[in-house]
């Protein structure tokens, strides 16, 4: 008789525990060999676990850490389930599964093809993106039945392929409903990454069970055009006043000297010089004519030439190529260019040139 009574007392499941030693498991149906369950069996959940029953095809009561003695009063639904309006005394069978609630922390995920999004700097574009995410359970029934399933020990190498598509996807949406620039993508990724926890997270809740705690963008590349655009803009900004940029350019040019440095210095001596030209053709236009000639500087730094070109060019309606070159204070290969682009208006006379004093005024308009 006692034989017998040890050979029915170990057919019954007494203790209910499940240690995890493997760090990747998400969740874990618990072996019962085909054995029932006995009425006060101890349940055992550590920290970081949740118990999911599962009767007859449903989901039945859930198990927060703790030591819990399987009785009627703590597993109301399961009781619901099994018939058991007045309590129970026999063993019964029922599916026991772990999960693991801990954060997992540093999955990669990435875009596989271009997103395609509208910008409103650069129009329609194609962004590849990738990082890392950090996420937890926690809905244990929703994730069973869209993740897991009945899976025996489900772990995160089988989640990771599944589960980087379905981040990309919310990804990708929440991208586009954000309607962030392109710009602010490329340089704000730790900003950008925080501002997308509030549009990823109610879609992964809803649909898997799963909260991300962090996610993190560790690059953004877009079309080589895009990129183009980008670095120009990013020069303008650098760039900044184009006054200063022009002494810069000067100062540069006079310090390498030589042929290099007038070359270098051309762009700069031409503003200059348009700019002089400018104030020239202002003074002309004053009552007086010739005559307002600006006051000598003082000391004996009274430039001699400038009067000169005033009243060289003052009763004047047409120049010559020279003459021009005078008055804006540039070579005269730089007029004869400016006449052959079109940028100065200019007739041809036999073999001279005529630059009309109205055609001058209108270039220096630009």
């Amino acid at each position: 008789m006692e034989r017998i009574f040890n050979l029915v007392r170990n057919q019954l499941i007494e203790i209910i525990e499940w240690t995890d030693d493997s760090r990747d498991t998400l969740s874990y149906r618990w072996p019962d060999n085909d054995k029932e369950i006995k009425n006060g069996a101890q349940l055992i959940v550590r920290e970081s676990q949740q118990v999911q029953f599962v009767a007859a095809g449903q989901f039945a009561d859930l198990f927060n850490p703790g030591k819990h003695t399987l009785t009627t009063e703590n597993i109301p639904i399961l009781s619901t389930i099994l018939g058991w309006k007045y309590g129970f005394q026999s063993p019964f069978k029922c599916d026991v599964y772990y999960l693991n609630t801990r954060l997992f922390t540093g999955n990669k995920w990435g875009t596989s093809n271009p997103v395609m999004m509208r910008d409103q700097d650069f129009g329609v574009v194609r962004l590849r993106a990738f990082g890392t995410y950090d996420f937890r359970i926690v809905d244990a029934p929703l994730f069973l039945k869209e993740v897991a399933g009945t899976d025996q020990n489900f772990r995160l190498d089988e989640f990771n392929d599944t589960m980087r598509s379905r981040i990309v996807s919310v990804f990708t949406e929440a991208l586009v409903k954000a309607h962030v620039p392109v710009l602010d993508i490329a340089q704000r990724y730790s900003e950008l990454g925080d501002a997308l926890l509030p549009i990823i997270n109610p879609a992964i809740r809803q649909k898997y069970g799963l909260e991300v705690s962090s996610f993190i963008l560790e690059n953004v590349s877009v079309p080589p055009e895009v990129e183009q655009a980008i670095d120009k803009r990013s020069s303008m900004s650098v760039i900044g006043n184009l006054n200063d940029y022009v002494k810069y350019q000067m100062g540069v040019a006079m310090g390498e000297g030589g042929e290099a440095g007038a070359a270098a210095a051309m762009p700069a001596q031409m503003a200059m010089g348009f700019g002089l030209a400018q104030e020239m053709m202002r003074s002309m236009q004053q009552p007086g004519g010739a005559s307002a000639v600006p006051p000598p500087l003082p000391g004996n730094f009274a430039p001699a030439a400038a009067p000169a070109a005033a009243a060289a060019t003052a009763g004047l309606d047409v120049l010559t190529p020279e003459q021009a070159a005078q008055a804006l204070g540039v070579s005269v290969e730089d007029v004869m260019t400016a006449i052959h682009t079109g940028d100065l208006k200019a007739r041809k006379i036999g073999s001279a040139w005529r630059i009309a004093k109205s055609a001058l005024e209108e270039f220096l308009r630009g």
